[in-house]
């Protein structure tokens, strides 16, 4: 801050942040809300202005909001999704001010000491920055003083601002609430009769701090400039990138090779003192005559390791034109993740290791997301114990837990003749003639009436595991309520 200049702060409040948020994405009609599960109860976390109008607020429970407002629209609220949001909010308000921070979870506070004169003063400054957030469907209260604390008190219970070195009248009748107290420390100032801010400030210190801690004073000082409190700018986020300019073009697979090794190295050592791994990979190599070729690499696993990567890139190195020769190569990771230094084992990885590279290998070619592997799921359904998922984005599932034994192969259910809750010991199943040596069960399995499966829901099944004098191993169930035999799996 220049000498002799004075300091003055805004706080921003986006009291409707979430619900905003989304109805930017999907606008609605009528009285919306988002909920959020507190106590085992569904309770109101953030909605609209119409559903205020309708006499609802934020903490109530979602059951009796819904008989106050029948029409009421709503869906779970997203707090990573609004964390995220207000980020973005934070990067777009560094238009104002270089020095920009995070108030909370719904609100920015910006140093605007010296900036204002270049947007026509404060008042061009706060007008042109709500006509920009309710161009975007933003609401927000502002709120301007020489403190954080009165930028932050104005912004939530009297939007306005303070003139300059005036910061008590502005926000002595303001409630003691404003000074950023617990509710406990507010409701006991309130008992003994120190309801606004201009009260606590002429009262004895002495006696407030000994009944109710330093903390009262610490914000009150705040407020009123007595004591210091600075804002804390959000850094950039790292970006890992590293270039090589060539003195002279180069053409030969093999010094393009001798290059991405040279920056992989380089890269990786940025990587690791981040304790972060890379999952894509761009190579930029810039050719003489000024156009560029570009090779991506999508890993299936997190890697900082330059030996492992530098495999993975000869199948794109190998597709490029050089055409007059390239002079300039770059390699980013644009989308890495948290890597921590893990203790390492006298048990090598290498074989784990080998898989994940040809996931790589294969993704690459076909797509990341195409490559799956089955997962154990917590259901005794037989087709549901198991789902399907991409393993480039998921972790080895353990073993599948069964009380009783499971067939290697599952297909659906191939009806049989058969008679009775017993198995035939005779029966025709794809057009072989089979006869039951040994039967076991029954194992009876109920539907999960929670979900919708039209192949259940004709009712239980007694499950029998038979073997064959042919040599089959077969799994039968019984329908009790429809009588019928049916074949829907085979044991190794």
């Amino acid at each position: 801050m220049l000498r002799g200049v004075q300091k003055r702060v805004a706080s921003l409040w986006f009291f409707r942040l979430s619900s905003d948020r989304v109805l930017r994405a999907n606008p609605v009609q009528g009285p919306f809300a988002l909920t959020l599960k507190q106590n085992n109860a569904n309770r109101i976390y953030c909605l609209n202005g119409e559903a205020e109008r309708q006499g609802l607020h934020s903490g109530m429970p979602y059951a009796d909001a819904r008989a106050f407002c029948p029409d009421l629209q709503s869906q779970p609220a997203d707090l990573q999704g609004d964390v995220q949001f207000l980020h973005i909010l934070r990067r777009w308000a560094t238009r104002y001010c270089p020095w920009v921070g995070l108030e909370g979870r719904d609100g920015l506070v910006l140093d605007v000491t010296g900036s204002a004169h270049l947007f026509g003063g404060e008042p061009m400054m706060l007008a042109d920055m709500r006509r920009r957030l309710a161009r975007v469907g933003l609401s927000v209260r502002i709120g301007l003083a020489d403190t954080r604390g009165a930028a932050w008190a104005l912004a939530h219970y009297q939007e306005g601002v303070a003139a300059r070195g005036d910061t008590l009248n502005a926000i002595g009748a303001l409630p003691v609430a404003a000074l950023r107290l617990q509710e406990d420390t507010s409701v006991a100032l309130q008992r003994l009769g120190l309801r606004r801010i201009s009260d606590l400030a002429a009262t004895s210190r002495a006696p407030l701090a000994r009944r109710l801690g330093p903390e009262l004073l610490m914000r009150l000082d705040q407020a009123l400039g007595a004591q210091p409190e600075e804002i804390s700018p959000l850094a950039d986020p790292p970006r890992y990138g590293v270039r090589l300019t060539l003195p002279e073009p180069i053409g030969l697979v093999s010094d393009v090779r001798a290059g991405v090794e040279r920056l992989l190295e380089q890269l990786c050592a940025k990587l690791k003192a981040q304790e972060v791994g890379a999952r894509r990979l761009c190579l930029t190599l810039d050719r003489v005559d000024h156009d560029s070729q570009t090779v991506e690499l999508r890993l299936a696993r997190p890697l900082r390791d330059p030996n492992r990567i530098l495999p993975l890139f000869e199948r794109g190195i190998g597709e490029v034109d050089a055409g007059f020769g390239i002079d300039r190569m770059r390699i980013e990771a644009t989308q890495v993740e948290a890597q921590p230094v893990q203790q390492i084992s006298h048990v090598s990885a290498g074989r784990v290791d080998q898989v994940y590279d040809l996931i790589t290998r294969i993704g690459n070619r076909i797509g990341l997301e195409n490559v799956h592997r089955y997962l154990p799921a917590d259901s005794h359904i037989p087709e549901r114990s198991s789902i399907l998922a991409p393993a480039a984005y998921s972790e080895p599932g353990g073993a599948w837990v069964a009380l009783r034994p499971r067939p290697l192969r599952l297909f659906p259910p191939e009806p049989i003749s058969g008679a009775g809750s017993r198995p035939p010991q005779r029966f025709r199943w794809r057009r072989m003639a089979l006869s039951i040596e040994r039967a076991t069960g029954p194992e009876r399995i109920a539907p999960e009436w929670w979900l919708e499966d039209e192949n259940w829901r004709s009712g239980v099944r007694d499950y029998w595991r038979v073997q064959t004098r042919q040599g089959w191993r077969l799994w039968l169930f019984y329908t009790p309520q429809n009588p019928g035999w049916f074949v829907q799996g085979e044991f190794a």
